[in-house]
């Protein structure tokens, strides 16, 4: 199945669509059904004890997996989340940004299943892993 959205065209959805955490996140590789993101990591993403918080890293699954489903898609503003399970395996690294490496397991015409796994930048170790679903509006006729 072929890319129906390159790098440049989810960067560009993400900063018309969701201007508010376009800026937190970037598109590092893209090929079909398979997208790693970076977490630009800040103050804003951290709690207490300085690790980042475990809101943050969901965002940046969810947000991986949202990414990898358009590219596949296209341009689909309203597919949405429906479930989505998080293990927290280990602490991030302090200072490091966040890497998600997502794949889609399985694109069907309504539901999107896709895994994630989180790592600090520069580690081999995953901090977190995600398991998501994803609904897909009916096509327009």
């Amino acid at each position: 199945m072929a890319l129906k959205m390159d790098r440049d065209e989810l960067t560009a959805f993400l900063a018309s669509h969701f201007p508010q955490v376009a800026d937190d996140f970037a598109v590092e590789a893209l090929s079909p059904a398979e997208i790693t993101i970076r977490m630009h990591v800040t103050d804003k993403n951290l709690r207490p004890g300085g690790t980042v918080s475990g809101p943050s890293m969901f965002s940046l699954a969810d947000v991986s997996i949202y990414l990898a489903v358009l590219a596949m898609i296209g341009p689909e503003a309203l597919a949405v989340t429906t479930n989505c399970s998080i293990d927290f395996m280990r602490k991030p690294e302090s200072g490091a940004d966040l890497i998600a490496h997502a794949r889609i397991l399985k694109l069907g015409r309504a539901l999107a299943v896709g895994d994630v796994m989180i790592y600090s930048d520069g580690n081999d170790s995953p901090v977190a892993r995600a398991g998501l679903t994803y609904s897909i509006p009916p096509a327009k006729f």
